[in-house]
């Protein structure tokens, strides 16, 4: 790495490590539990009995399916009833995952079947160098089965373009059809790869829970030997498609991050850094005060409908175990706040006419606020001003958003978490190229989302007490 690659800022790089390190939900699930058992944190399982293992004064987290986390602090005389301040976030991004019954042979290449995970922008993953992360079940010498996570760190699939003397007639305006004309190739077919049938019918099964004819054989040996476990001893598995290029900081002076999976893992890895400084900081030690909380969401990209998703019980389930009881439980609503965390859209310099003139967020221009009066975005301006009274305390910049009325509004964790009765406001930082294999963001906007953060765990309850918003 040259002196130029160095430099920029101290926590974009640390956002480098975090997004290298996580290509699918179950990484990034990983990455932060390490970080936060490294502030203090201590491991609950939600079948735990909290009343007994629940401290005030304590660290604590969990995670739900390995695709989703939270983590609280308990100030040193928590009490049922206690407001929570929430900072709400999630890691999926788009991309493609691996099928079933993904064997594939065609014009002797070996191919991987894959399904389209949310609202990609799927011509940039042509011509990339693509391999494999995810979650696999094995089983071991005991008959024990385990849930291990994969990630091949080189180049294994590639999706081509067809090259433009093949098809001049939409050179100028590509269009392909995601079933038939975007799978990948992992191979050529040679015996040295492929040991048995080629194809799925001619293999049967002895078990339901044998899988060996669903996939290629050398697929399958080769995620054996990155687990160093036999291939049979493999019983399923969740496998999704990643671009091997690391994030990496670039501009004449280090100003952006390009990277993938920027949607949302930029503000995720923000939370975690900010409950996690928070939490090893002297601030932690006060005596009264809210429960500070972060929550790391999967499936926000396809509607948030699953147990690890922003609608499943994961929050109500947190207030509820906090504070039993209907008066009590009340009482914490009434006195929480909800941050939903979730990348917003810089202005294009090249398509300035798709922002409302007076709504144009700059990269590295500081958090931008959301606001949506169909309620896409949960904003209103009592909210907004909490938090812009808490980006004012840490020195920062706020920006507005608001959709254009001739265009369609996107939508994020906000409004569905608070019909929980929180207040919410939707934020983020500005970023260009959302949905891409490869995204832009800005390296200052980093520390301004990890401030922020830190500010609400900080000081919200103090702020709170001056509000009078009845």
């Amino acid at each position: 790495m040259t002196m130029m690659q160095q430099s920029g800022p101290e926590a974009a790089h640390r956002l480098l490590d975090f997004v290298n390190a996580s290509p699918t939900p179950f990484h990034a699930v990983q990455v932060a539990s390490a970080r936060l058992e490294k502030a203090g944190f201590q491991k609950i399982r939600e079948e735990d009995d909290w009343e007994k293992s629940l401290k005030a004064g304590g660290k604590y987290y969990l995670t739900r399916n390995q695709s989703a986390l939270l983590a609280f602090t308990l100030p040193q005389k928590w009490q049922p009833g206690a407001g929570v301040s929430i900072v709400a976030t999630h890691v999926d991004s788009p991309n493609l995952r691996v099928r079933p019954i993904s064997k594939r042979v065609k014009s002797g290449y070996l191919q991987v079947g894959v399904e389209t995970y949310g609202g990609g922008i799927w011509h940039s993953w042509f011509d990339r160098d693509l391999s494999l992360a995810g979650r696999v079940v094995i089983a071991d010498k005991s008959g024990n089965f385990h849930s291990r996570l994969v990630k091949i760190d080189r180049p294994l699939l590639r999706i081509p373009t067809l090259a433009i003397h093949l098809d001049r007639a939409t050179a100028d305006n590509f269009k392909f059809n995601t079933e038939t004309e975007f799978v990948p190739i992992v191979g050529l077919l040679e015996s040295k790869l492929n040991s048995s049938s080629e194809s799925p019918s001619e293999k049967s099964s002895s078990s339901a829970t044998d899988i060996q004819g669903n996939h290629h054989s050398a697929l399958l040996a080769l995620l054996a030997d990155q687990l160093s476990v036999a291939p049979e001893t493999i019983h399923d598995f969740e496998l999704h498609l990643y671009d091997v290029q690391p994030s990496v900081l670039g501009g004449l002076n280090n100003e952006f991050v390009f990277s993938p999976r920027m949607d949302n893992q930029f503000s995720s890895f923000a939370a975690v850094e900010a409950i996690s400084t928070f939490a090893a900081s002297s601030s932690f030690n006060v005596l009264e005060g809210n429960v500070n909380c972060i929550a790391l969401f999967n499936h926000e990209e396809i509607g948030s409908v699953s147990t690890s998703g922003a609608e499943s019980s994961l929050i109500p389930f947190l207030l509820q175990r906090l504070s039993p009881g209907a008066d009590a439980y009340a009482r914490s609503v009434a006195r929480s706040f909800l941050i939903s965390a979730d990348m917003g859209h810089a202005v294009h310099p090249n398509y300035t006419s798709k922002h409302e003139d007076n709504h144009t967020p700059r990269i590295n221009g500081g958090i931008v606020i959301k606001t949506n009066a169909k309620q896409r975005y949960a904003s209103d301006a009592l909210g907004s001003f909490v938090v812009k009274k808490l980006i004012e305390k840490k020195g920062g910049k706020v920006q507005e958003f608001e959709v254009r009325n001739d265009m369609p509004c996107g939508s994020t964790v906000g409004p569905m978490l608070s019909k929980i009765g929180i207040r919410t406001v939707d934020v983020g930082c500005a970023m260009l190229s959302m949905h891409s294999i490869r995204e832009t963001a800005g390296s200052q906007d980093v520390q301004a989302a990890i401030d922020l953060f830190t500010s609400f765990f900080e000081g919200f309850a103090d702020l709170h007490k001056t509000l009078n918003f009845e």
